[in-house]
């Protein structure tokens, strides 16, 4: 999987992607390779609950040249030194002029900035604070060729795998940030790959239902669509972002805090990461504000590795390919898998032979000597498990309350089921 990401990875990177325009379309037709996307195009201008879809933003080039008649800024070098939805600008003007126009970063002064301006008319350059010192006095010629066109369109797209019921697990990723590795193309990348991992896995309980689209207004138009049939049927969803690096993961619970999205993510990524945090909700970051507002009140979480505004590297040129690891995606798609899985067995059981302890033995689940070690954990999780079993605790409880590993349980619940100790209800 690892190469395969990498692969992905290096076509998806040079793309020019923003609210709307043509990088998204080219982004979404390569991660339609992965995923069966329905793609969607909303024009501008549509309003959805307090917001309206933008102009469509395209860009064909855009530079600055010195005094000398040098290129020194050069959108096609590095798509970040423009700001996002500049407006199409062709001047000369003096340094002092340009100054008022150029955004860097003096704390870090070999990176460039992400900057942008969707909802208010300007236009500008980003670079590194060491380029901006050392800058001359003079004439430079500035040229940004783009369009914001109003009769353009936002694009997004969604995807659904059919499972036995109507009950929805919901996943959601953004595409509007141009070349940076942790806070854009990791969330793709591992939505795309969970994806066809969720597709191997044949007929689901739940119907799984994956979102790729521009920050916010995405979402926003979404729920606009989809926000009453989703607070009918969906029972957990995660806002995949920052899932690249290599760093330990991050769980932000939902508004609820307690959801099934809550309760599965913490348990996995407790048991299988060492080191990982959990945090409760707070209406900052991405997508999870959202789904999580108190009109919608959805049990969605956000799953990351470092969260955002933590990294220094973070909407910054430092966010490039050598800050990622392939390794940490494949490992996320792995427990992303984990949190599914334990999703899709997690109900209520009720032990058929309460009054006592079965006698696991004659079944063949006990082992024959009483220090033989090899089976002892499940053991253990079938102790668990039927002690467990009463209609009160669901799967997730018994997982949390026992300590023992998920899989282990869910082994236990398997076993027992077809040993008629257990029955669901």
């Amino acid at each position: 999987m690892q190469k395969e990401l990498e692969q992905y990875f290096d076509r998806l990177w040079p793309i020019t992607r923003s609210l709307t325009g043509d990088g998204n379309r080219e982004s979404l037709q390569i991660l339609s390779e992965l995923v069966g996307l329905k793609i969607h195009e909303i024009p501008s201008g549509t309003t959805c609950f307090d917001w309206t879809v933008p102009p469509e933003w395209n860009v064909r080039e855009a530079w600055i040249k010195s005094p000398t008649g040098e290129k020194i800024i050069d959108f096609k070098h590095n798509n970040l030194h423009l700001l996002g939805y500049s407006i199409p600008v062709r001047e000369t003007m003096s340094l002092e002029d340009l100054k008022k126009h150029l955004y860097s970063l003096p704390d870090q002064p070999d990176w460039i900035p992400y900057r942008t301006s969707y909802y208010k008319e300007r236009w500008g350059f980003c670079l590194t604070h060491r380029q901006l010192e050392s800058l001359q006095p003079g004439e430079y010629e500035v040229c940004i060729d783009s369009t914001l066109d109003t009769a353009g369109s936002m694009t997004l797209a969604d995807a659904i795998i059919p499972g036995e019921t109507t009950d929805e697990i919901f996943f959601s990723t953004y595409i509007c940030h141009p070349s940076m590795a942790n806070n854009e193309l990791s969330g793709p990348l591992v939505q795309a790959f969970l994806y066809r991992a969720i597709k191997a896995l044949g007929q689901t309980r739940y119907t799984y239902r994956f979102l790729f689209a521009p920050e916010t207004i995405g979402p926003i138009y979404y729920l606009s669509q989809q926000g009453e049939h989703l607070k009918k049927h969906l029972k957990a969803g995660y806002v995949l972002n920052c899932i690249g690096d290599a760093g330990q993961f991050t769980y932000k619970r939902s508004r609820q805090s307690n959801s099934l999205a809550d309760r599965a993510a913490e348990t996995v990524l407790h048991q299988t990461e060492i080191g990982c945090r959990a945090e409760d909700f707070f209406p900052l970051g991405s997508d999870e504000r959202q789904y999580c507002s108190p009109g919608f009140d959805l049990p969605v979480g956000s799953v990351m590795r470092t969260r955002y505004f933590i990294y220094p590297e973070y909407h910054t040129s430092a966010d490039n390919k050598d800050f990622i690891s392939f390794e940490a995606m494949e490992t996320a798609v792995a427990r992303l898998v984990d949190i599914v899985r334990l999703i899709e067995a997690n109900a209520y059981y009720v032990n058929q032979m309460p009054h006592c302890e079965p006698q696991l033995g004659k079944r063949g689940l006990y082992p024959n000597l009483g220090s033989d070690t090899s089976t002892r954990l499940r053991v253990a999780a079938m102790m668990w498990t039927l002690n467990l079993a009463d209609g009160k605790h669901d799967l997730i409880d018994i997982v949390r309350r026992s300590g023992q590993p998920s899989g282990e349980i869910l082994e236990s619940v398997k076993v027992l089921l077809e040993h008629g100790l257990l029955k669901e209800l």
